[in-house]
């Protein structure tokens, strides 16, 4: 879910990959509506494993985990700790969903607010100020219990997201 609600507010000025340390085989139907209402298609997704590779491509790991999710040395971490949407109604899910959402838009300031200063830094004495940053999108490994959640025991596996 966070993932998707990532890609759906960078709006193209920041990429968001997703994965599970025990992904099912598709997301939850539940999720998948609960996107839907916000004009969100996730029918696409597929739930991937969490591993190293994915962990190395992210400039921020977001993990909306407990005890299993990596610590990365030299990767900035968020931790959201966030109820597991599985088997609860839509209108639970509406809650995470947009807890997830306002979560989202705050980690978005702060790596646009980011942006703006590296841009600054690189490029001493310009009158440019506001605007889009002018270095590269970041990445963000959302770890997301939303939409990569495996269909076993939630206090069992742990899982971190966008």
């Amino acid at each position: 879910m966070a993932e998707r609600l990532f890609r759906q507010a960078a709006g193209g000025r920041h990429e968001a990959r997703s994965a599970g340390s025990a992904p099912g085989d598709a997301p939850h139907p539940v999720v998948l509506e609960a996107l839907a209402e916000l004009g969100i298609d996730a029918s696409d997704h597929v739930p991937a494993k969490l591993d190293d590779g994915r962990i190395a491509w992210a400039d921020v790991v977001v993990a909306t985990c407990d005890d299993a999710c990596p610590v990365v040395p030299g990767k900035r971490y968020v931790s959201w700790q966030l109820p597991d949407p599985k088997g609860r109604p839509l209108a639970e899910v509406r809650v995470i969903r947009d807890d997830i959402a306002e979560r989202v838009r705050a980690l978005l300031r702060s790596e646009d607010d980011e942006h703006d200063r590296a841009d600054a830094e690189d490029r001493p004495g310009s009158e440019e100020t506001g605007g889009p940053a002018g270095v590269e999108a970041r990445e963000l490994a959302a770890v997301d219990r939303g939409l990569d959640r495996a269909d076993t025991h939630v206090g069992e596996d742990h899982e971190a997201d966008a």
